[in-house]
C-alpha cells in the first residue's frame, strides 16, 4: 500500500473500440480527451490511460494523433499519461474482419513527441472478448515474446515504469523467467502488475483474481499492484482490491460504462468519483499526481 493509505486511481478514458451509448459519451478527439482527463484529475485520478482515434472516431496507431492528445492533456492538467502497446484493432472495409496492428506499429508508440509518462503491455496473449468495451467477437490477441522483450528493454532504458496487464496467472511465470534470464530486476521498485477479469477467458470472479494477486506478490513481493475488470464487474473487483489494500485501481469507459449502482455514467469523472467513494470506506484517499509519480519512480 502507498504511504498515507493512498491509492492511485487510473482512468482508462476511451479504449480503441468503445462508442457512445446509453448516455455515456466517449472522448475520441484530442481536445475532448484533454478536457475529459482534466475532469478526471479534478475527481481524484492521478493517471489517464489513453488510446488514439482518427477523425472519424476509429481506432488509430498514428503517432501524430498521440502527440496531439498528450499536448491537449498537459495543457489542462498535470495528470500522468499512460499509453499501451495494445493499440487495438481495425476492421477490413471489404471483409469486416479484424486487422490487428503489427509489432512494428505497436513498438512505434514507445517514442512519441511529446513523450508519455508511463507505459503498459499485456504480459501474455489471450482470446480477447469484451462486449462492454466494444469487442463483441472473441478473437486471438497476440502479444509475442519479441514484442514483450523489446518493450521491457525500451521502457526501463527510458527510466519509466511498465504496467504488465496480467492476462492470466501463467503470464507471471513468464515474467519471472525473463527476470531470471537478466532482462530486468525482479526486485525493482517500480515493478507493476495489473490484475483483473472479464477480458476474454479470464473470469471476473474473486477466487481467480485473488489467485493472480497472491501469485504476483509471491513472485514479485515489491510490486505495485492494481485491479480492474470489465462491464458490470468493474466495481466489484475494484472493491475487492481496495479491501485488500491495493496500490492502484483502474476504472473508465474503455472497460465499461456502469457505475456501482448499475446506472450508466455519462462521463469518466463519475467513474473516478465512484472509485474514490469506495476507497473512502476503507480509510483510503486518492493519491496525488506527485505521490503517484514518486511511487512509479519517474
Amino acid at each position: 500500500m502507498l504511504a498515507g493509505n493512498k491509492v492511485i486511481i487510473t482512468v482508462a478514458i476511451n479504449g480503441g473500440m468503445q462508442q457512445d451509448r446509453d448516455g455515456a459519451v466517449i472522448p475520441k478527439q484530442p481536445a475532448d480527451i484533454g478536457a475529459a482527463a482534466a475532469r478526471c484529475h479534478d475527481a481524484g485520478a492521478s493517471m489517464v490511460h489513453v488510446h488514439a482515434r482518427d477523425a472519424a472516431g476509429r481506432n488509430s496507431g498514428d503517432r501524430r494523433i498521440y502527440g496531439e492528445i498528450i499536448r491537449e492533456i498537459r495543457a489542462r492538467s498535470p495528470i500522468l499519461i499512460q499509453t499501451t502497446n495494445g493499440i487495438g484493432v481495425r476492421r477490413d472495409p471489404a471483409t469486416g474482419q479484424f486487422i490487428w496492428p503489427t509489432d512494428r506499429e505497436r513498438l512505434g508508440l514507445l517514442d512519441l513527441d511529446p513523450p508519455q509518462d508511463l507505459f503498459g503491455i499485456a504480459a501474455g496473449s489471450a482470446d480477447f472478448y469484451n462486449p462492454e468495451g466494444g469487442y463483441p467477437e472473441e478473437t486471438p490477441y497476440v502479444n509475442s515474446p519479441a514484442l514483450l522483450r523489446q518493450t521491457i528493454q525500451a521502457v526501463y532504458a527510458k527510466g519509466s515504469a511498465l504496467e504488465y496487464e496480467v492476462t492470466e496467472a501463467s503470464a507471471l511465470h513468464r515474467l519471472l523467467r525473463y527476470a531470471r534470464e537478466g532482462l530486468f530486476d525482479a526486485d525493482r521498485d517500480n515493478m507493476w502488475l495489473l490484475h483483473g477479469g472479464g477480458f476474454g477467458a479470464t473470469p471476473a470472479i474473486a477466487r481467480n483474481v485473488l489467485f493472480a494477486i497472491d501469485e504476483g506478490l509471491r513472485l514479485f513481493p515489491r510490486a505495485i499492484w492494481g485491479v480492474t475488470a470489465t462491464g458490470r464487474d468493474m466495481f466489484r473487483i475494484v472493491t475487492l482490491g481496495l479491501a485488500m489494500g491495493c496500490d492502484l485501481v483502474r476504472v473508465g469507459f474503455e472497460d465499461g460504462i456502469h457505475l456501482p449502482n448499475g446506472r450508466v455514467a455519462s462521463d469518466n469523472s463519475q467513474m473516478v468519483h465512484a472509485a474514490a467513494d469506495i476507497a473512502a470506506l476503507y480509510g483510503m484517499q486518492p493519491a496525488t499526481v506527485d505521490e503517484a509519480r514518486a511511487r512509479f519512480g519517474i
